[in-house]
């Protein structure tokens, strides 16, 4: 009984020592955050002290000017709309497919998600010369969709998606038939209020992965106008190499975008059991 009560938390010392550990794991990741933003508003001397500056003396915006006299909000505008865009698509096909292949029995399906769940252990690096004068046949390369395109089809996100498909009760589904519903309308009504968790984890994963995609926004994206901020950010710390206030100031304006739509998907849906009650046998 003391056991269980350990493992539920309701020991004073079990409690204590979960949360210390939590903020220190809280602190072990929010630092490197801190230490970007607080290092954009330094003055380069702080920055290159030999003792470290916890906080800046006196702030200075300099770091910010000198990097909004580059193309900048063109740089995040190009990095919001690959990510968004990919984040939707990908949402859209995996949760369809994982659907057909989850709840669906059709010749060859077995074979079809085997290859998918070895598409996942290929490495892009074997397939992006392929890729490059693929998208380059279609006059999409150096383009914005030549990032977007091939996240769209993204094997993890299929197979994410026909595991939670695989937890929606196919009596509901029989039901939803009998009543007349077509395809369409009982995936909508139906299995996406019951799957809406796993769109909304596939959403954030989609979005950081395409966010963070360094290699394929190299290899696709050449012109500057086309540039994205991370790959702009990592490019100016290649010509300024000693420049630390301009490369934090960057990566500080890159981590704004990310950590908003990490908030936004954390709210709590809401209650859709109502629409899918319907539906109940």
């Amino acid at each position: 009984m003391n056991k269980k009560a350990n493992l539920e938390g309701t020991n004073p010392v079990y409690k204590a020592i979960t949360v210390i550990l939590l903020i220190l794991v809280v602190l072990f990741f929010l630092f490197p955050l801190y230490w970007i933003n607080s290092g954009s508003f330094k003055t380069d001397l702080e920055i290159n002290a030999r003792e470290p500056v916890w906080f800046p003396s006196t702030p200075t915006m300099e770091h910010y000017q000198e990097l909004f006299n580059n193309p900048a909000f063109l740089w995040l505008f190009n990095i919001i709309f690959i990510s968004a865009m990919a984040m939707i698509l990908t949402c859209i096909t995996a949760a369809l497919a994982g659907y057909a292949l989850g709840k669906k029995r059709f010749y060859g399906q077995t074979i079809l998600f085997t290859i998918i769940i070895c598409a996942m252990a290929l490495p892009k690096q074997v397939i992006v010369i392929p890729l490059s004068q693929m998208l380059a046949d279609m006059h999409l390369r150096n383009t914005l969709w030549a990032v977007i395109l091939p996240t769209v089809g993204w094997p993890f996100g299929v197979f994410l998606m026909k595991q939670f498909s695989e937890t929606v009760p196919t009596e509901i589904l029989e039901a939803a038939r009998v009543d007349g519903s077509g395809e369409l309308r009982t995936f909508s009504s139906v299995v996406f209020p019951m799957i809406k968790p796993g769109i909304g984890a596939l959403a954030i994963f989609t979005f950081v992965n395409t966010w963070n995609d360094y290699f394929l926004q190299l290899v696709m994206l050449v012109d500057r106008e086309t540039w994205t901020l991370p790959l702009a950010i990592a490019n100016l710390q290649g010509e300024m190499s000693s420049n630390f206030g301009l490369i934090m100031a960057g990566a500080a304006l890159a981590s704004v975008p990310i950590i908003i739509v990490f908030v936004a998907f954390q709210k709590r849906p809401r209650n859709t059991s109502r629409r899918v009650l319907q539906w109940a046998p």
